[in-house]
């Protein structure tokens, strides 16, 4: 069964985040080893030059990758990274576990996004879409396409 990693920084704080993200959860749980690491994103002042967030960006990139795995297949959820249709995610899936490597690891970086030394480790960069979303929101949005990847893979109606 391959593993899928989701790094992310910060805690969900609405309560029906937290509860989509556990219905997903769920049923991911027959599907793969999924994983959830939750950092704490070093906190900015209120008008913080873009020094302040490049270094507070570089310290979460070394606390990011000290949670990657050597072998894991990473994807940096970036708004500069590419679309990715829903069936290509699930194509991805599979050849990655072909392959032999067991583990993919999706990155959210904080609100301010994500250091490039992640971008540069990051095997693809991807990007949910050119729309502005809640940075909360991301994370529910991924559990949704990781499961609907799974649900591809399996010619699950889910998908139509």
């Amino acid at each position: 069964m391959i593993g899928v990693t989701i790094i992310a920084l910060g805690k969900l704080k609405e309560k029906y985040l937290r509860d989509a993200c556990d219905e997903y959860i769920k049923r991911l749980s027959a599907l793969c080893k999924l994983k959830i690491v939750e950092l704490e994103p070093v906190r900015l002042s209120d008008n913080a030059s873009q020094t302040e967030i490049d270094k507070a960006l570089d310290k979460e990139a070394k606390e990011i990758l000290s949670r990657v795995s050597s072998n894991s297949k990473v994807i940096a959820m970036c708004i500069e990274g590419k679309q990715m249709p829903s069936e290509k995610l699930s194509s991805f899936f599979e050849e990655t576990a072909v392959s032999g490597c067991g583990d993919i690891t999706f990155v959210i970086g904080s609100s301010y996004g994500m250091s490039n030394e992640v971008k540069k480790r990051a095997d693809v960069r991807l990007s949910m879409s050119e729309m502005t979303f809640p940075h909360q929101l991301a994370r529910v949005m991924l559990l949704e396409q990781i499961y609907r990847a799974f649900m591809i893979s399996n010619s699950s109606k889910y998908h139509k």
